[in-house]
């Protein structure tokens, strides 16, 4: 079984001799890895590297440092298939979701290189006759990148291309659940030859996070994760006054309007609710349907979820499943839970509501009727395999109905009349809203949560300027 190690200045901490904890196949339960858990004193190395070796990163041209990102984008390709089975084994993905999880990964490395010649300042006009006003884009120093398990190879690159572009350096901490795929991440950094200390990883827990987001040397936390750790990051980094930028839960409604293609919205409904086993914060967690429509939605919606293929995606091909496992007991456990406190409350179970039998940890599809949104399947994130299905007459009712909830990162809406998907999306409270399409945000764009759902935002243009602060010169002269 593999050790892992962290990587710390350029080099791959392979003296460690603190403790290691046990890295599970969540299909299999049974160990693949160990993962060193980090100490505050392996924070301090890390972040002192990363606050060393700063100003040098950032006094290269963008287009240097971009050429980097550029590189490791290469990297990964030529390393897609072990990385396809790393994810599939550490995070129970579909091997077609691992896939498409590596491939982006590369391909936004590359979308964020090229915004070294893009970014820009301003020159604004002075009152004064012999005056010049300059507006300049700085990078904020040593960003912490604290990483979840559902995107853990994804993420590490959300977090790190516009924070390496715009001159900043990083320390990245991986999820202790997924934490082999960053190994080979830190490995293919380390082979382009990047400086030492410009990007970093420290292994461990909660314990190493809040070292990390509490570090007075640390400008910017980015942390996806539960509100919970949202909040535990904030009130760790506000001693430091330290800047965070936070992607927090979801639960996203999907309204289908009566004149709706149902197939449509059946297909992308479904594919918002069992990718990666439900475990998606963006992903349709409840659905709005209009009471005219309720009958024949649900019937082909169970038709669809009862065709869902799962099981272990380490001992299948490409497009053999729609899902694995979740990603350990507690997910399975607290996944069960939920559904038998939605059944309490008097939702009706119509399929599924507990898991399968035999060792991993399995969920079957799951779909509610009779829900409405006084119960805790409705407010609540469930982040599993779980369908509540609840019907509505007017579009106030079902924009009240949708607003009503602390999160506001996404939603949908299916219709094929433009006035009244449009009616609908200027009151809805979410950052994003998808039309008669899955919930799945693009690089070029702006994934941003209102609420509860988080602080800042990630992507495109607007997620780069999260990593710059303003630096104001003015330039008065004799002449």
């Amino acid at each position: 079984m593999k050790s892992l190690s962290m990587y710390i200045n350029g080099a791959f901490d392979t003296g460690f001799t603190g403790e290691y904890t046990d890295v599970l196949n969540p299909a299999t339960e049974e160990a693949i890895a160990k993962e060193p858990l980090g100490t505050a004193d392996d924070v301090n190395r890390a972040v002192e590297a990363a606050y060393t070796a700063q100003p040098a990163w950032e006094r290269l041209p963008a287009v240097e440092r971009g050429a980097y990102l550029h590189k490791i984008a290469d990297g990964i390709r030529a390393r897609a298939d072990e990385l396809t089975d790393t994810i599939v084994a550490e995070g129970g993905k579909t091997r077609d979701l691992a896939r498409i999880e590596v491939m982006f990964t590369a391909d936004y490395l590359d979308y964020q290189a090229e915004w070294a010649r893009r970014y820009e300042g301003e020159i604004l006009q002075s009152d004064r006759p012999r005056e010049n006003i300059f507006l300049f884009k700085r990078p904020l120093g040593v960003i912490v990148g604290i990483l979840p398990w559902n995107f853990p190879f994804f993420l590490i690159a959300r977090k790190m291309g516009p924070a390496l572009v715009t001159g900043n350096t990083i320390v990245i901490k991986p999820s202790s659940f997924t934490p082999i795929n960053c190994q080979i991440f830190s490995e293919i950094v380390d082979s382009v030859g990047l400086p030492a200390g410009v990007f970093n990883v420290v292994n461990g827990g909660n314990e190493t996070g809040s070292h990390l987001a509490g570090h007075p040397k640390v400008a910017m936390v980015s942390l996806t994760g539960s509100v919970r750790a949202g909040q535990e990051v904030m009130a760790t980094a506000a001693p430091n006054i330290t800047k965070v930028s936070l992607e927090l839960g979801g639960k996203a409604p999907a309204i289908v309007l009566k004149d709706a293609d149902l197939d449509l919205a059946v297909k992308s409904i479904l594919a918002s609710r069992v990718g990666n086993t439900g475990q998606i914060c963006n992903c349709a967690e409840r659905v709005y349907v209009h009471s005219s429509i309720k009958d024949t939605f649900t019937a082909k919606m169970m038709d669809a979820m009862k065709a869902v293929r799962y099981g272990n995606p380490s001992e299948a091909g490409e497009g053999e499943l729609d899902m694995g496992p979740l990603i350990n007991e507690q997910a399975a456990q607290t996944v069960e839970a939920k559904v038998a406190r939605a059944i309490e409350q008097g939702a009706t179970l119509l399929m599924g509501g507990k898991r399968a039998e035999g060792k991993g940890y399995f969920f079957e599809p799951t779909v509610l009727v009779d829900v409405n949104n006084s119960m805790d399947i409705m407010k609540n994130e469930t982040f599993g395999p779980v369908l509540p299905i609840a019907t509505f007459e007017t579009l106030d009712e079902v924009i009240a109905l949708a607003n009503d909830c602390d999160y506001g990162l996404t939603s949908s809406v299916y219709t094929n009349n433009l006035n009244e998907a449009f009616y609908v999306t200027r009151r809805l409270q979410f950052g994003e809203t998808y039309i008669n399409r899955e919930n799945f945000e693009a690089m070029q764009g702006f994934h941003a949560g209102w609420k509860k759902s988080g602080i800042g935002g990630a992507d495109g243009k607007h997620g780069l300027e999260e990593y710059l602060q303003t630096q104001m010169v003015y330039l008065e002269t004799n002449i």
